[in-house]
């Protein structure tokens, strides 16, 4: 998971030793210029740390996508078999768990090298919270991963993995130790430069830590006995609060239109630097698309793309359905493509938690009673964040069209009356407004709660036979090869069956 870094700076290291060997007997002095482990300091490390966070949660979850009934392939492809009959093998989930440990490789290191000089104790917070972040997408994917042993490889080349419950509650104490830091701590010089999220806004941190805290308590909330009180108290105490309207955690090192420089999400989904199409792959899936037509939502066309040459002109939105077979009627250019309110621009930020996520967690929270509040205010604030940060033509007053319309699907008067429906009412909405953005918090409400709950989401593929959407990945097969010891001893895994400690349907 991390041995690439480890050889790098190990390669970089022997270099350096080897130049200055090779002229020991020469009169020169040694060059300051040369890569050493003394001089990479954690500003070197951070900022492609950090869009290396914001591409681990953006990117390499098209089979998300598609499970979540958010895209699915044209009808130009066949159907990724492995992945549209549920049946995994050990290396389906290889390149996320890979992607996530070398960034978090990265960040240990800004955290570690930071530790070195008081000054920087900034940059140790920030590494804190966003290995929280990550943490977390690596523990709702698999369950118990490497984590205490994680980062020391001379000491502990085969990590043992951490109980999956274990490392959500220390997940706390790390975004609590963040927090202190960025309350008591200066910001060092430069760090506006170097910190591509927020620019050296103490604040804006200690508000994404307090989002952070909240989802690990959201993803709880199904288990019996589980009390958030303790943390929401420590979240109350703090007075940041939560990231709000147009305050989404998210990073641009300033990305151009030239290739491998443009914002990632884009350059994958949306345009070349030529212009050209990046994705002819993904496309709108038929069970997101017939609910955003069905309730007439404005956002259609800012999720996807009307097609190009659509068979029906006066039909523009069309999908495909996940799991079928190969049809040149719903090729490329039949179908709709990923939207403008996703694939912006080529220099847009590049997002880690959205605004949108933010205040649907708070909405839920609210409904459950952990935090104070109207739970009908805090849904409705949600529903226009997300016409907002979509940018939706006069977003607000859009939004509340359909949210004062009984008749609509967005309105509260739909929600019900109980605890239980209401927070259901919240997260489907949350469902059909996390769309391409972020299909993980998706499966995990999926698996949490059971929505959506229409069984139509399942894939169409014949070979699925009853298997249903995974409950998690299995471990990558490099992990069983090199650590086998370790993974032999989280017992017989089944991805259909084996349930995370927080999922208890």
């Amino acid at each position: 998971m991390k041995k690439i870094k480890i050889i790098s700076i190990g390669l970089f290291a022997a270099i350096a030793l080897s130049m200055v060997s090779c002229n020991k007997g020469l009169d020169i002095n040694s060059n300051p210029n040369n890569v050493t482990e003394n001089n990479i300091t954690p500003e070197l490390i951070l900022p492609n740390a950090l869009n290396g966070v914001a591409v681990q949660t953006s990117l390499g979850y098209g089979w998300l996508n598609n499970w979540m009934g958010y895209w699915s392939p044209s009808g130009s492809y066949s159907p990724n078999t492995e992945e549209s009959t549920y049946n995994l093998t050990a290396s389906f989930g290889e390149a996320k768990w890979d992607g996530i440990y070398n960034v978090l490789f990265d960040l240990d290191n800004v955290e570690k090298r930071s530790r070195t000089d008081s000054s920087k104790m900034y940059y140790v917070a920030i590494a804190k919270t966003l290995k929280a972040h990550l943490f977390q997408n690596l523990v709702d994917i698999f369950g118990n991963v490497p984590y205490s042993q994680a980062f020391n490889s001379v000491d502990n080349p085969t990590p043992v993995y951490d109980d999956a419950k274990a490392i959500y509650d220390n997940l706390q104490v790390q975004l609590d130790s963040a927090i202190t830091i960025m309350q008591t701590e200066a910001v060092p010089t430069g760090a506006e430069s170097y910190d591509i999220v927020f620019h050296g806004d103490q604040t804006m941190w200690v508000k994404l830590a307090n989002t952070l805290k909240l989802r690990l308590l959201i993803r709880q909330s199904e288990v019996p006995g589980f009390s958030p009180t303790a943390e929401i108290a420590k979240i109350t105490a703090n007075g940041a609060g939560f990231l709000q309207s147009g305050e989404s955690a998210e990073v641009n090192p300033g990305y151009t239109n030239t290739e491998a420089k443009q914002n990632p999400y884009y350059a994958t989904y949306g345009l070349d630097p030529n212009g050209n199409a990046a994705n002819e792959y993904y496309r709108a899936n038929n069970f997101i698309l017939d609910i955003l037509l069905n309730n007439g939502d404005e956002r259609t066309g800012y999720f996807f793309a009307p097609a190009s040459a659509p068979l029906n002109a006066s039909d523009p939105y069309v999908g495909t359905t996940y799991g079928g077979p190969p049809d040149v009627d719903y090729g490329g250019t039949h179908t709709s493509n990923i939207g403008p309110g996703l694939v912006k621009s080529f220099d847009q930020p590049q997002w880690i938690v959205t605004s949108v996520e933010s205040l649907f967690l708070q909405a839920e929270a609210i409904a459950r009673g952990w935090l104070p509040g109207d739970p009908k205010a805090a849904y409705e604030d949600a529903v226009r964040e997300s016409f907002i940060w979509l940018g939706v033509t006069d977003p607000v007053e859009t939004a509340n069209q359909y949210l004062n319309d009984p008749d609509s699907q967005l309105s509260w008067d739909n929600a019900g009356s109980s605890v239980s429906d209401q927070v259901k009412f919240i997260v489907y909405q949350k469902y059909v407004s996390l769309t391409g953005i972020n299909p993980l918090e998706a499966w995990n409400d999926y698996r949490r709660l059971g929505v959506p709950s229409d069984n139509s989401i399942l894939s169409i593929n014949p070979a699925r036979g009853s298997r249903l959407i995974p409950v998690r990945l299995p471990y990558p097969a490099t992990e069983v090869a090199v650590n086998s010891e370790n993974v032999r001893q989280q017992g017989d895994i089944n991805y259909q069956t084996t349930r995370l400690f927080w999922d208890v349907q």
